[in-house]
């Protein structure tokens, strides 16, 4: 990134890259980050989202089902809300 953005869109940034590659992309949204930058992360991968988001946003066929703060994530939760098999309160606000 030779500018540096306020809102950096990252889709699927690390499809088919080896692991070098890999490593300095996490690096430069790290710092993008650190910065001050908001980073609108879409992937796939589980580790790598739970690996760079603060927060982390559950799509289920297209539909907005949950928003959970990173810190206070339980997999197995995060599990259900992504196959559907849970549902999410509002009330229970982006810390749940």
């Amino acid at each position: 990134m030779h500018r540096d953005p306020g809102l950096l869109i990252a889709a699927q940034p690390t499809r088919g890259l080896d692991v070098s590659s890999i490593e300095f992309v996490y690096r430069r949204l790290l710092e993008h980050r650190e910065r001050g930058g908001a980073t609108l992360l879409v992937s796939t991968e589980l580790d790598e989202v739970l690996s760079l988001a603060d927060r982390i946003a559950v799509l289920v066929s297209g539909r907005f089902v949950a928003l959970l703060e990173n810190r206070d994530i339980d997999i197995q939760e995060l599990g259900l809300l992504m196959g559907a098999l849970r549902r999410w309160s509002r009330r229970e606000g982006a810390t749940r």
